[in-house]
């Protein structure tokens, strides 16, 4: 039996920030993989998370705290297509209408976790402070990449 990135990434639903002045040393240590800067847990740190688990698994990785790095890494899928698990979907956040091209502007990264209607459900750090799985907007998907393509 093989884990999937999905499969981990359940493993740490409910870890959080530390609110005030500490912080959570293990979403520290996931900002800390890719970049030296983070000082605290209170920074956006989804693309941390999506990296950490990448990391442990020996996937394919941005190696960037950017949520829209994610973007480049993998191959591109379309979202009808994904499969829970295996695939990364990337996101519109704020108020940017940017594309998929404009890898500087605000985005969001977790694992897809299923398409209903409308609605894209993912697994992902730093929703609401916390890892967990919640839904979005479908017309919100900037992309959805496949991480490896043995998916038998």
């Amino acid at each position: 039996m093989r884990i999937t990135a999905y499969d981990l990434a359940e493993r740490f639903v409910g870890l959080k920030e530390v609110p005030g002045s500490a912080d959570n040393p293990q979403v520290l240590a996931m900002l800390k993989l890719d970049d030296a800067w983070p000082e605290h847990d209170e920074v956006p740190w989804c693309s941390a998370f999506a990296n950490y688990i990448a990391w442990l698994l020996r996937l394919p990785r941005s190696k960037s705290l950017a949520a829209r790095s994610w973007l480049g890494i993998g191959a591109p899928v379309e979202l009808g297509e994904a499969v829970r698990g295996f695939d990364v979907v990337i996101l519109m956040r704020g108020l940017t209408d940017a594309g998929p091209e404009v890898l500087d502007a605000p985005g969001h990264v977790g694992f897809f976790s299923s398409l209903i209607g409308s609605t894209v459900w993912i697994l992902a750090g730093n929703q609401g402070n916390r890892v967990s799985v919640q839904g979005f907007a479908a017309d919100r998907v900037l992309g959805v990449r496949r991480l490896f393509e043995d998916i038998g």
